[in-house]
């Protein structure tokens, strides 16, 4: 039974492929999102367009923006659930 479903299962490969790297992008977006220099790169910008024209960023819509930044590195900080591991993983360990 291992070298059919091998051998159907071989066209879904790439796809699968694809779907790894999509889960392994979109993780270092989230860990660069989330990384202290993103945070303090986001506060500079912040800063600097405070600075260059003070009446482009109100008071509020500053405090709006800190607010979500600071919730960004808040929810970095939580811990995860677990990733369970996918059937292209799972499936490549014994059944060859």
């Amino acid at each position: 039974m291992g070298l059919l479903s091998w051998t159907i299962g071989l066209p879904l490969q790439p796809v699968r492929g694809v779907v790894a790297l999509g889960g392994v992008i979109q993780q270092q977006v989230e860990q660069e999102e989330r990384s202290p220099q993103s945070v303090r790169r986001r506060l500079e910008e912040l800063e600097q367009a405070r600075e260059q024209d003070p009446g482009s960023v109100s008071e509020e819509q500053e405090r709006e923006a800190m607010e979500e930044i600071a919730s960004t590195r808040v929810r970095a900080t939580k811990p995860t659930t677990p990733t369970t591991p996918t059937p292209s993983t799972s499936s490549q360990g014994g059944e060859r």
